[in-house]
């Protein structure tokens, strides 16, 4: 059965940003089936992209169905592009660049990692619901996507049974990735806590950039969505700044590794040139972000099938207003336990007319505040009532 254009672009929208989670942590755990899994899904984007360019031709009938439908295309360019973004990263652990053991270090700090674990033989989650395993408060980590054969299930429900042989791509804190891996009949990685640094090298400088880059392309691609969704052009303008930014940032980061290069060995040579690989990749996702915001700048009102499209992806972007006298008003979101409680996980808040990028769970919320959030749609609704916010689940933020 032929599927329509929203359903092919919600697919392709799941899964490049799928791909992007999974890229980032095959350098992680310097992982070849976590990078294989990014090539297997890049087939997929393709076959998607390719039907839906073929329908959206099909569909131009008059000038007017043409120009609308072109930012259909637009859109489907810019996450073709991140995903191939994905792809050149994944390849770096698959062309065995490797990276230096400092960026797995700085990742380790990360409070979220995803990771892929197969459900084995010998294994406690076959049969069970997601709901009845209770991952998230048992491990900290949510299942994000299940790959069954050679089909992806995107944002699975509670109600989704697991069987021997599903692929789980989990995203949570690094310590949860080990007890899944027991539970689901694996090996646990023990992976080593992070060496304490003495002096900071020319490559300690090189990495601590290229996080910070790889975290800002992140958030520029949430932001993207979101201004697109609410035809927000502060958020718009917000992604030209972190595009801005990460140009910046991936020069000096080619300085800090050409300085660095003088310093290692040949052996070395080829983990700087996978830092390198790592920056241009994660530049090319933020130019890509810029290139999607184009939707929300545009005078003309975009096809009404991409607001539903973002509507019905497995992670919904939405946003909450803090309420004075609300149970989030003085709470720190580490106190709060948002992802827990409501599967959300916080992009941004935005204060005062400034943007805060990628919170930490330190950071204590104030009245006024505009948390700009995505997860699964059922988290709007626990969400806005933590926050005080009474509006429905299904209405945009202003």
């Amino acid at each position: 059965m032929r599927r329509n254009v929203k359903e092919l672009l919600v697919e392709a929208k799941d899964a490049s940003e799928l791909m992007v989670d999974l890229a980032y942590a095959a350098v992680f755990f310097g992982d070849a089936d976590l990078a294989g899994e990014v090539i297997r899904l890049e087939d997929r984007m393709d076959a998607a992209v390719r039907e839906l360019r073929e329908l959206c031709m099909l569909a131009a009938r008059t000038p007017e169905d043409a120009e609308q439908l072109a930012g259909i295309l637009g859109m489907v360019n810019a996450v073709e592009e991140i995903a191939d973004a994905a792809e050149d990263i994944a390849r770096v652990v698959l062309r065995d660049l490797g990276v230096p053991g400092e960026l797995r270090d700085d990742l380790r700090h990360a409070e979220e990692v995803v990771a892929r674990v197969k459900v084995r033989e010998e294994n406690h989650l076959a049969g069970r619901t997601l709901e009845d395993l209770s991952l998230p408060s048992e491990t900290g980590m949510w299942v994000i996507a299940v790959r069954r054969d050679v089909a992806y299930l995107h944002g699975p429900d509670g109600d989704t049974v697991l069987q021997e042989g599903d692929v789980l791509f989990l995203q949570g804190p690094p310590d949860g990735v080990d007890l899944v891996r027991e539970l689901a009949g694996g090996e646990a990685y023990h992976l080593p806590p992070p060496t304490n640094r003495g002096r900071l090298t020319k490559l300690d400088r090189a990495v601590d950039i290229l996080v910070e880059l790889k975290n800002t392309a992140e958030v520029a691609v949430g932001l993207a969505y979101s201004a697109i969704l609410f035809r927000d052009l502060g958020l718009a303008r917000e992604v030209s700044v972190l595009e801005d930014k990460c140009d910046a940032l991936y020069h000096d980061l080619q300085r800090w590794v050409l300085r660095a290069a003088a310093d290692v060995g040949d052996d070395e040579i080829d983990e700087l040139r996978g830092l390198l690989q790592i920056g241009l990749s994660s530049e090319r996702i933020t130019d890509a972000a810029q290139e999607m915001t184009r939707l929300a700048e545009s005078a003309d009102e975009p096809h009404p099938v991409i607001s539903a499209a973002l509507r019905e992806t497995d992670e919904i972007v939405t946003d909450a207003v803090v309420h004075v006298g609300s149970a989030a008003e003085g709470r720190s979101l580490q106190e709060l336990r948002l992802e827990t409680e409501t599967g959300m996980y916080v992009l941004g808040i935005q204060r005062a007319q400034r943007w805060l990028y990628r919170p930490r769970s330190t950071t204590r919320l104030m009245a006024g505040d505009r948390l700009l959030c995505t997860g699964p749609e059922d988290g709007v609704s626990p969400l806005r009532a933590l926050t005080g916010d009474d509006r429905m689940a299904d209405e945009s933020g202003d």
